[in-house]
């Protein structure tokens, strides 16, 4: 038979646990944190009960009373997430006998559409470096590379003059998992893109010898943070008030493509998703767009 663990008690046996799930699974920090965060905040909501005596309903009830909080259904799931795996540690240490999280289902969590622009928001941003400049002429052609074909940030910047086919029009890519795809590249993007190897790339290196094909003025290749920053500038100059990420222009290229009809599973290929479920959730953001069109143009919207 268990005997009683006591406040004190559980808060121990909880930085065991994180202890135990740090040294099996290699968690971040920050998830650890947020366990640890979790579990004393129901450690504490507990008061006089004791960890072994809890059932289901208590846990129903920690649950919902973290939702009156205001706390998202993502991070409720997460909170749900973090009793069960305690409540299995201390299942596998003989502490406890059943499991009060096991019956109790997650909740739902709705997919969050990726941040996009309209067609008109990516012209201005495609407009705004000076292209009369070297390194403006670079940053643009990166832009145009990157709504060109729906590379991740990550992608782009490592590309390599060997990975890029002027004369087929394509760049090979290699994606997540190691995995290689051919991405096709539009007429006018492999125009900038030509004109940059010729002009401003060989400028910019000053007879440096770089591997990457997008480079800075030390002769190295673009880190993802610098090109993160170089966004945000020219959305800034751009007048662009959306809220962006390191991904919008490749979230704007799945969108663009889809709302003028494109297949999914092209799309799919196209962005290097391994899964077509990924993928679909940029059907949402186009119908949301139709959706819109119709209730501002439609007579009976």
């Amino acid at each position: 038979m268990q005997s009683d663990i006591s406040m004190k008690e559980s808060t121990r046996l909880i930085e065991l646990f994180l202890d135990s799930i740090w040294s099996e699974s290699g968690l971040t920090e920050n998830t650890l944190a947020a366990y640890g965060s979790d579990l004393n905040i129901f450690a504490k909501w507990l008061k006089n009960k004791n960890l072994q005596d809890i059932v289901e309903a208590d846990v129903a009830l920690f649950l919902e009373s973290r939702y009156k909080a205001g706390v998202s259904s993502r991070s409720s799931a997460r909170i749900l997430s973090s009793l069960r795996r305690f409540y299995g540690f201390l299942q596998r240490e003989t502490l406890i006998e059943n499991d009060p999280t096991a019956l109790i289902e997650a909740p739902r969590i709705g997919r969050t559409l990726p941040d996009t622009l309209s067609e008109t928001d990516v012209d201005l941003l495609l407009d705004a470096p000076e292209i009369t400049d070297v390194l403006g002429f670079r940053d643009k052609v990166m832009l145009e590379l990157l709504y060109a074909t729906g590379l991740r940030v990550s992608e782009l910047i490592a590309l390599k003059f060997e990975q890029v086919s002027f004369r087929q029009g394509f760049v090979r890519v290699m994606g997540k998992g190691n995995k290689e795809r051919l991405v096709p590249v539009g007429e006018q993007a492999m125009e900038w893109l030509e004109d940059y190897m010729m002009g401003a790339r060989v400028d910019i290196l000053a007879e440096r010898q770089c591997d990457f094909l997008f480079v800075t003025k030390r002769g190295s290749g673009m880190t993802r943070q610098a090109f993160w920053y170089v966004i945000k500038r020219y959305a800034k100059k751009a007048e662009i008030t959306k809220h962006l990420s390191p991904h919008t222009l490749r979230h704007a290229f799945a969108t663009h493509l889809l709302n003028h009809g494109a297949d999914l599973r092209v799309v799919q290929l196209l962005l290097g998703h391994s899964d077509l479920s990924t993928t679909q959730i940029y059907t949402h953001v186009a119908q949301e767009r139709l959706k819109k069109l119709h209730e501002e143009f439609h007579p009976r919207g």
